[in-house]
């Protein structure tokens, strides 16, 4: 294990369950358009991807066809006005986020999300404290997964990106955190396609419930618990 000055970590699908209220957001959608509502298990899998994934999957439509933005942008609204009804913390990941703060590593957030709605969400959220930093979608010229919005974290944590964790539920993020030269860990308790491998992604590590990431990072009191008087401790970890 190595510690961690901080852990950044994906908002749809790995810090919170957004899916509740986003497929409330594309069945009322439907519904306005003369369509039947989707069951949330057909919803569920595309959240991680955005409003053009929700459109695609309610009404078949392409982002150049007509209609889709029309469609897109009564969703987003339906979704700002309803933004955290049904929307919680993964089950575990309040108890990591004050485990963090005990710990002192700070922690922050990378979302593809933008900012009018990953703001007040996360106003709305229950977190035992706020992020130490927020990039979203729109806070840079690129986008995950590009590693650009990572590096942005970094510069303001004033963090090495070679010893902070990525967390996250899609390729994309997995790709991002790599190229941004972090340690990867996949969210496999988030959303995820019937194509989708995540064992094929380049995550470093892949955990199945919150709490599972705490393991990977390494408390600073174990750096105090070794005996100097052990030669097997001088190089034992190579």
């Amino acid at each position: 294990m190595k510690s961690a000055p901080a852990v950044l970590f994906d908002l749809d699908g790995t810090l919170a369950d957004t899916a509740p209220d986003l497929a409330d957001a594309l069945n009322a959608t439907l519904r306005a358009y003369g369509r039947d509502p989707l069951p949330f298990e057909a919803i569920r899998p595309v959240v991680s991807h955005g409003g053009i994934a929700l459109v695609r999957l309610g009404f078949g439509l392409e982002p150049e066809d007509p209609g889709f933005e029309e469609r897109r942008q009564h969703l987003l609204q339906h979704y700002r006005e309803n933004l955290c009804r049904r929307t919680r913390l993964f089950p575990g990941m309040e108890a990591v986020l004050r485990k963090l703060g005990a710990r002192r590593i700070p922690w922050g957030v990378v979302t593809n999300k933008p900012a009018w709605l990953t703001d007040p969400l996360l106003r709305q959220l229950p977190l035992p404290s706020p992020p130490a930093c927020v990039v979203s979608g729109d806070s840079c010229p690129e986008r995950k997964p590009h590693p650009m919005p990572l590096l942005h974290a970094c510069d303001i944590l004033g963090c090495a990106p070679g010893q902070t964790f990525y967390v996250g539920d899609a390729e994309r993020d997995m790709q991002a955190g790599k190229a941004a030269g972090m340690t990867t860990v996949c969210a496999l308790f988030g959303y995820f396609q019937p194509h989708d491998e995540p064992r094929r992604w380049p995550a470093d590590h892949y955990i199945e419930h919150p709490e599972e990431l705490l393991e990977l990072l390494a408390d600073p009191a174990d750096e105090t618990t070794s005996s100097p008087a052990a030669p097997a401790a001088l190089g034992g970890n190579g």
